[in-house]
């Protein structure tokens, strides 16, 4: 039973021992020690990083791996093909750690892809390789010949800059008949040698003693080291100099000025004369201390001649003896300890920096890896970092000394493209230092911005009958984007089912051209909508309005409605009609606009010119005096209607205007004109030429109703201009009303025709009657029916 209740009891140890060693191996894990024998030869090798990770070559290359040591000299290579940590120069530990039992040192290994770090050590072993050396080859005693046999006379220690078992181990002396050699260990360590008398001295007999002081290490082959010693047998000093105090500690601040006094020692003797007075001088001490203090050796004052650094050394040791005139010397020990005064200011050392991040990176993206070292202890030691300046970054600190700068909020390429980010390093002492580093981050341009035309609408002009594809304008969007996001190209928006468009815009330009000549009087107007497409992926796009107005162009020439046809018209004038009268009047339109359809009317001949008179503006034929009896029964006259359009075009018309005493008479009498030699052949081509009119004007009416149906149609369907009347018949316009236009026909020759072209059923008023008289007008009509 007891051995089972043993056993349960070991259980619940076994479980903790077995987490205690995963927890062990997992902190192990994270970090890598290695051990190097110092002077090795240059790319001694170290370790195999990739075995001890447990990753492959190829994955320390991929994943960018670099070691960096701590401090500002790099003693390591790391090889990312094999994974070997190499050591880049023969390592001294002794120049490295001068003062130190063990000496490590400790680099970071870097890797992206992602972002780790993993810390590791190197011990560098120390190997026997320097001897012992005495500060002096040779040691000078001055020993009075009285010395009663057991004296003591403390010698100087040799140095070894090994440690260790590789440090002195033994002093030796050489055989001799009066000394031998004690060797005793102080309270740190330290081991030394005290000369011991063993036998009286006899000036008389020997004044001069040669000895040889030999001094080894523990390492195998030890080495050693021999200093002479020299003894001087003097007469009677019976007294040797005594210090106060055996170690004198002093606590001094790294920034002591030159000449301040550190301590002052005293040893008495109370001897008298030369045998009394002290001498002071340094005995055991560094090169480094050496050039930092002095010592008065009359008065025992220690001051400071160099600068001290707590960075380079924290506690200085020196050896002072103090000598009487009689040779007799006493030892005491100076132990200085330097105070940190925070007179370092942070270093920022950047450890990964991404040069650009993309403008639609999220929150929190790790932009810079960077590590803050300060070379004082204490608070003058301890850092804080911020950012200078209002930018949407911030820091996070991570393990040991290491921070990250990453995105605090979503960035913009087109508000800021590229950010200088300044990083303050501010430690804690007084004063408090700082430091800046300045790390510059471009922002990826993103397609996040659509084209943007410069006008929602545009509005283009463009002159008819123009050149196929002639340039007439171009359109604009610009892109707030970059690079091929920013690249933007035109074309037009066609619907489906949408006939070819009379324009195009080219793909890069923007520039509009028209693909056709365009008509003013079948088109005034056309608009389409453009489309801008960026470059980027997803592509982002715009659209704008773009309208052309076609420019009237002087190319119709004018139309004459009235009078019609290529023969004229004829007009029926009363031999009473006074000055003013209205004759007739011309009618004519322009196809094309504004100014190109401002018509002026003008006579271009006439049989008469003095009797008529026509006005410019409305076209109207008016007598300009009254008609009298002599003037001539017919007239032609010929009138020019032009447009003030650039070159100007014009067109006529003939009107006939017969002058009568009565409306109603058959025919006109001309006495005066001889008769035909043969009438009745001169009326029978009259009838083949009205035949031959009527029949064109069927055909040409025929021809002109279809044609005029036709463009009708299209018209219609391409919202033209109004069609203008091409003949008479197809406009209301005229000098009097439809159903008062007469078509006199008037046979020359003998009053006695077999034919009689009658004229209309018109009224006839008798010479001399007013037309104002509506009531005899009205009679007269009456009977002239009857």
């Amino acid at each position: 039973m007891a051995w089972n209740g043993r056993r349960s009891a070991g259980r619940p140890r076994q479980v903790i021992f077995f987490l205690l060693c995963v927890c062990v191996w997992q902190s192990g894990a994270e970090s890598l020690r290695y051990s190097l024998a110092e002077e090795m030869e240059r790319d001694s090798f170290v370790g195999n990083i990739a075995q001890d990770l447990g990753l492959a070559p190829s994955q320390l290359a991929a994943r960018k791996a670099r070691v960096v040591s701590e401090g500002s000299q790099q003693l390591f290579r790391l090889n990312p093909s094999s994974g070997v940590l190499t050591a880049k120069e023969s390592l001294d530990r002794e120049e490295i750690c001068p003062q130190s039992e063990t000496c490590t040192l400790f680099f970071t290994l870097f890797f992206d892809n992602p972002l780790q770090l993993v810390q590791g050590e190197v011990e560098v072993v120390d190997v026997n390789d320097n001897s012992p050396v005495f500060p002096e080859k040779e040691m000078v005693l001055e020993i009075l010949e009285t010395t009663s046999p057991g004296s003591r006379f403390p010698l100087e220690r040799a140095q070894d800059m090994d440690l260790g078992s590789n440090s002195l181990q033994n002093y030796s002396l050489g055989s001799n008949s009066h000394f031998s050699l004690d060797i005793k260990t102080r309270n740190d360590g330290e081991k030394y040698a005290e000369l011991v008398l063993d036998r009286l001295l006899d000036r008389e007999e020997q004044p001069v003693l040669n000895l040889l002081l030999t001094a080894t290490d523990g390492g195998s082959p030890p080495k050693s080291g021999t200093a002479q010693i020299r003894i001087v047998v003097l007469d009677a000093n019976d007294n040797t100099p005594v210090f106060n105090r055996e170690v004198y500690e002093v606590r001094l601040e790294e920034n002591s000025p030159p000449g301040h006094v550190v301590a002052r020692i005293e040893a008495t003797d109370p001897d008298e004369g030369m045998n009394g007075k002290v001498q002071y001088a340094f005995t055991q001490v560094s090169k480094g201390s050496r050039q930092l203090f002095d010592l008065n050796p009359e008065t025992g004052e220690i001051s400071v001649s160099g600068e001290l650094d707590f960075e380079e050394a924290k506690k200085h040791e020196m050896m002072v003896k103090a000598a009487d005139g009689g040779g007799l010397i006493a030892h005491c020990k100076v132990q200085v300890e330097v105070m940190d005064v925070n007179d370092n200011a942070p270093e920022i050392a950047l450890a990964s920096h991404t040069a650009s991040v993309p403008e639609d990176a999220p929150p929190r993206t790790v932009v810079a890896l960077f590590s803050v070292r300060d070379k004082d202890s204490g608070d003058n030691g301890r850092t804080e970092c911020t950012i200078d300046g209002d930018v949407p970054f911030t820091l996070t600190p991570t393990f040991g000394n290491f921070y990250e700068l990453r995105t605090s909020a979503a960035l913009d390429r087109e508000t800021t493209a590229e950010y200088n980010i300044s990083i303050r390093a501010t430690d804690w002492g007084q004063p408090r230092l700082s430091s800046r580093q300045s790390v510059r981050v471009q922002v990826w341009d993103v397609n996040d911005n659509a084209p943007a035309f410069s006008q929602e609408l545009y509005s283009l002009w463009v002159t008819e009958n123009n050149s196929p594809m002639v340039r007439i304008g171009s359109v604009k969007a610009r892109d707030a984007d970059a690079g091929s996001n920013a690249r933007v190209q035109y074309a037009l928006v066609r619907e489906e089912g949408e006939e070819q468009p009379a324009l195009s815009v080219n793909a890069e330009s923007g520039d509009v051209y028209a693909l056709r000549s365009l008509d003013y009087e079948r088109l005034r107007a056309l608009e389409v909508r453009v489309r801008a497409t960026d470059g980027g992926r997803p592509a982002l796009s715009a659209q704008a309005v773009l309208r052309v107005l076609v420019r009237d162009e002087n190319d119709n020439a004018p139309v004459v409605l009235h009078p019609g046809g290529e023969s004229g018209a004829g007009e029926l004038v009363p031999r009473w009609a006074p000055a003013g009268y209205l004759v007739a009047k011309v009618v004519a339109v322009d196809a094309d606009a504004g100014q190109n359809a401002w018509l002026s009317y003008e006579l271009a001949k006439a049989t008469e010119p003095g009797l008529f008179r026509l006005a410019p503006h409305s076209g109207e034929l008016r007598t300009a005096r009254a008609v009298a009896e002599r003037d001539a029964p017919r007239h032609r006259l010929v009138v020019l209607v032009r447009d003030r359009g650039q070159p100007p075009r014009s067109a006529s018309a003939t009107l006939a205007v017969a002058l009568l005493h009565r409306f109603s008479d058959a025919h006109v009498r001309l006495s005066h004109e001889p008769p035909p030699a043969e009438p009745d052949q001169t009326l029978r081509l009259y009838l083949i030429a009205c035949l031959a009119c009527v029949s064109a004007l069927c055909l040409a009416t025929g021809l002109a109703a279809l044609l005029i149906k036709v463009r009708r149609d299209r018209r219609k369907r391409d919202e033209p201009l109004p069609t203008f009347p091409t003949a008479v018949a197809d406009s209301d316009a005229g000098s009097l009303p439809r159903s008062l236009v007469y078509d006199v026909c008037l046979a020359t020759g003998t009053l006695s025709s077999d034919f009689h072209f009658l004229g209309p059923l018109l009224p006839c008023f008798p010479a001399g009657m007013h037309p104002s008289n509506a009531a005899q007008r009205s009679s007269l009509v009456s009977q002239e029916v009857a």
